[in-house]
């Protein structure tokens, strides 16, 4: 299998290319889990992958509680199905932990004194309420706890990983905060194991081509973790060596026309970049710095056939979106022309 193979079995795989799927909570569900930085531009990573669809419905779906956003995996802020959120968190948590409390250590944070204050956050989300960060310093400052916003930031970081609080409604463009036991069904728990095979089964489906160390990437589990997921769905998965590489996929691969063009804008951060430790097949080494900076922003880019070839910005003028495409080089006429769809998309999309 070539390079090109790869992106092109990719594109699929991450319904970027045809699929059937017309929901944004199918999407994240196929996708697993799918990073989230910068709330706005992070709907159109779902809504990028639908036919039709606007940064509108997005929000709705979320306020629907049909998807959850929340930091897990890496950890990171994602997008992750409602149905999903349990058992994926029960995988995080041991690798959150350590993180979370070392992030306080740094705030010079009382973590015992934070965690004492949770019960509190329970009672002022209690039936039902969804509240902001500030709604809820306010709340705790009505009851003598004062909190500087770094240390309530740590506080809410604590009630979500303890599976407390989530991210609830949104309330126009400022996110909420619910408990997790009013906002998400109960599912039946699964085993740690029943878990690694759904999420290595998850990524490589909607992922793949991708390498054990994507996988581990990805996941922000151990090593050892992903073998031993990966190994617990090898009969469902073939196998590739790709410049070296062992990728996986799945036995059933389906894919549009080879001669399918996929001509994409793609959201900041956006799983067809971020979710690889390797990505010298999408991006040239001399624009890499073009597409992630040094200090870990993925920009939003333009993509073609699988490889990045430029990035985009989005802007507002008397509150109509405008999108201005930057290549890396000079672009033929025809290779321009067909972004022009995409751009009035995504301009409609936030309309």
């Amino acid at each position: 299998m070539t390079p090109s193979e790869l992106l092109h079995i990719r594109l699929y795989n991450q319904l970027l290319s045809m699929h059937a799927l017309t929901e944004p909570r199918e999407v994240v569900a196929w996708m697993g889990a799918m990073q989230s930085q910068a709330l706005e531009m992070a709907k159109w990573a779902i809504g990028s992958r639908l036919k039709q669809s606007t940064a509108k419905e997005i929000t709705a779906a979320l306020n629907r509680g049909e998807m959850i956003r929340t930091h897990i995996l890496r950890p990171t802020w994602h997008f992750v199905a409602a149905e999903d959120l349990r058992w994926m968190y029960g995988l995080s948590y041991p690798r959150l932990k350590p993180v979370y409390r070392s992030y306080a250590k740094m705030l010079g944070a009382d973590e015992s004194l934070l965690y004492g204050l949770i019960p509190l956050i329970e009672e002022l989300l209690s039936g039902g309420r969804h509240l902001s960060k500030q709604e809820l310093g306010s709340a705790l400052a009505e009851k003598r706890v004062a909190l500087d916003d770094n240390h309530l930031s740590m506080l809410l970081s604590f009630a979500e990983l303890e599976g407390v609080i989530v991210n609830g409604e949104l309330d126009g463009n400022r996110q909420t905060f619910t408990l997790l036991e009013e906002w998400v069904p109960y599912l039946p728990a699964i085993s740690r194991e029943d878990a690694l095979s759904r999420l290595a089964g998850r990524y490589f489906s909607s992922h793949g081509p991708a390498t054990l160390q994507d996988f581990t990437w990805w996941s922000g589990l151990t090593v050892t973790e992903c073998r031993q997921a990966m190994e617990m769905i090898r009969a469902g998965f073939i196998r590739e060596t790709i410049d070296g590489k062992e990728c996986w996929m799945p036995s059933d691969i389906q894919t549009p026309p080879s001669d399918f063009v996929s001509a994409r804008l793609l959201a900041p951060f956006d799983e067809f970049v971020v979710s690889y430790k390797d990505r010298s097949e999408l991006i040239e080494e001399a624009h890499y710095g073009k597409v992630i900076t040094k200090n870990g922003i993925f920009l939003p880019t333009i993509m073609l056939d699988g490889r990045i070839i430029g990035s985009w910005k989005k802007s507002t003028k008397k509150n109509v979106p405008r999108i201005t495409l930057t290549f890396f080089g000079e672009m033929p006429k025809k290779t321009l022309s067909l972004f022009q769809p995409e751009v009035e998309r995504v301009e409609k999309f936030y309309t």
